[in-house]
């Protein structure tokens, strides 16, 4: 196999998975309501799941094998409870959201882990992101959800092909050795054209040009440090749950890194975020 074959080798599986998460989040999105709410709390707890799995340590029997069996039972238990608290936000008083968030990432930061302060933030992280997610499609409708994940994932295309066609130097080489200079700036265009486009068609202001090439590059840092977890702890892929991709996490670092952005820049200032039905 050439050079170039190999450098387009996870093409196919990732634009064949790419599809089949793109239909079933176009649907889940169209409707709303309560099965979007049901899907993104799947999602987290998946993602957690697989935090919990990644960042578990190595605990040594007394015959020096390791015990995965528990530490594997104890990851699934940090998805379930992320999911249940993220569930919990849905019907409990506002007032108690914000301590929902926080009690998987407390969940993290009391139990062993490889790498204790980073997983508590990115599960800090991925509950907001949920928690954001919801929030959005709740109070802007459709259009600053499918906004987001145009954002995301045209960021996402851009990226691959201009770093793979383009080349150049490495963005961050010591933490994510394939990120290129001209596949970072291509993203930031691309999610700039998104915001033109929603602009043109009249559900924002010209302020959302902007404010989609920041959100590419929070995007960007959400996929950075998920490379830095994942260096950290001698992983490869979160998970091998989705053809190409890798995990769960490994798909959404760059959704999680956007969430978040969106959800603390609204409490510094009003954002130009698409509005509809």
């Amino acid at each position: 196999m050439t050079a170039a074959s190999n450098r387009w080798a996870d093409l196919r599986p990732r634009m064949i998975s790419a599809a089949v998460m793109a239909g079933v989040g176009a649907v889940e999105i169209w409707a709303g309501g309560w099965t979007f709410s049901v899907l993104v709390v799947a999602l987290t707890g998946l993602m957690l799941w697989e935090l919990g799995a990644m960042t578990r340590p190595d605990v040594a029997a007394r015959d020096d094998r390791p015990r995965r069996r528990p530490q594997g039972r104890l990851s699934a238990a940090l998805g379930v409870l992320g999911a249940l608290c993220l569930a919990l936000t849905l019907v409990s008083p506002q007032e108690y959201a914000s301590f929902l968030l926080l009690v998987p990432a407390l969940a993290f930061a009391l139990t062993a882990r490889r790498d204790r302060r980073l997983s508590t933030l990115w599960a800090a992280g991925v509950m907001v992101a949920g928690f954001g997610l919801m929030a959005l499609r709740n109070d802007s409708g459709t259009p600053a959800i499918v906004w987001l994940v145009l954002v995301v994932v045209v960021s996402d295309i851009m990226g691959y092909f201009a770093g793979r066609i383009l080349g150049g130097p490495k963005f961050w080489p010591a933490i994510s050795p394939k990120k290129t200079w001209s596949g970072t700036v291509a993203g930031w265009l691309g999610a700039a054209v998104v915001g033109a486009v929603f602009w043109q068609m009249g559900y924002a202001s010209a302020g959302l040009i902007l404010l989609s090439a920041l959100v590419s590059f929070a995007g960007q840092m959400g996929d950075i440090a998920e490379s830095w977890i994942k260096r950290r702890t001698g992983v490869k892929d979160s998970s091998n749950m989705i053809p190409g991709h890798g995990g769960f996490l490994d798909r959404f670092d760059a959704m999680t890194g956007a969430v978040v952005a969106v959800m603390l820049l609204s409490l510094l200032m009003p954002l130009p975020l698409p509005v509809g039905g």
